[in-house]
């Protein structure tokens, strides 16, 4: 990780002190650096918005955008879809430079005028595809997860990470075995496999909240004709092998299955 990298992370830990303000997830020389930033913005009724802004910088940074996340309480999954559009849209002017505390001041004082524009009102709220994004931008991802012991918490947290990030596809349960399918935007799958790594989503043998750490990626590819275009991300659950086994076969994902899923049920 370069040295500018690592001074902007003392800098904006020192700049984010107060109480949960500043959360540090992960940091690495190969997988770069995620961390959460808790602030507040003027929304539109005069009142402060909390947002909390999840970021990645990839080993390319700043020489490429960073990841970003945004979710809120007071705010729509549209709205907080828009807000990180205008963010990355902005990003993209500050190349090169260090650029998060900068962000951060930028959604401070242009959240009111994001969430007052008509967009942010219109995005998808089902988690489908907008026109704008091309079969040739679809990525396929697999996943394996070895457990879940807060099922139905950990399931909605699943659900609102695929809906915000506008993934597809499907959770699936067969006995003990968890998979989870997405569809979309490749640097989407990205932010979701941060957020599935860095976040307290399940509880330990003891009832603490804990972080994934068994999880595994089975295959990443390109979407190709043959495959199925999932319209929503769905959670489903099958009796036996034939019932999970036609799923993927339906997506058109015969070898999927063969290759990356029969090793595991046997």
């Amino acid at each position: 990780m370069e040295e500018a990298v690592r001074q902007e992370l003392s800098a904006l830990a020192a700049i984010f002190c107060g109480p949960h303000e500043w959360e540090m997830l992960s940091c690495s020389e190969t997988d770069g650096a995620a961390f959460r930033i808790h602030t507040t913005a003027e929304g539109l009724v005069d009142e402060d918005v909390p947002l909390e802004l999840l970021f990645h910088l990839p080993a390319g940074y700043p020489l490429c955008p960073p990841g970003v996340s945004v979710s809120s309480t007071r705010l729509t999954r549209a709205q907080c879809v828009t807000v990180r559009e205008k963010l990355l849209e902005e990003a993209r002017k500050l190349l090169s430079e260090p650029m998060i505390h900068e962000l951060v001041l930028w959604i401070q004082q242009n959240l009111r005028h994001i969430l007052s524009q008509p967009e942010a009102s219109s995005s998808s709220e089902k988690g489908t595809w907008p026109e704008s994004v091309t079969d040739d931008g679809l990525w396929l991802t697999l996943l394996h997860l070895d457990h879940m012991r807060a099922r139905t918490k950990y399931v909605k947290t699943l659900e609102k990470w695929a809906s915000d990030l506008r993934l597809t596809g499907r959770l699936m349960f067969m006995g003990k075995t968890i998979l989870i399918l997405l569809q979309g935007d490749r640097s989407n799958i990205k932010e979701y496999l941060i957020l599935q790594k860095t976040s307290k989503v399940d509880v330990d043998s003891s009832g603490k909240k804990c972080k994934e750490k068994m999880i595994s990626v089975l295959s990443e590819t390109k979407v190709q004709t043959e495959h199925k275009r999932f319209l929503a991300f769905e959670v489903k659950e099958y009796s036996t092998l034939e019932e999970l086994q036609k799923e993927f076969e339906t997506a058109g994902l015969r070898g999927l299955f063969s290759e990356c899923v029969l090793g595991l049920l046997k």
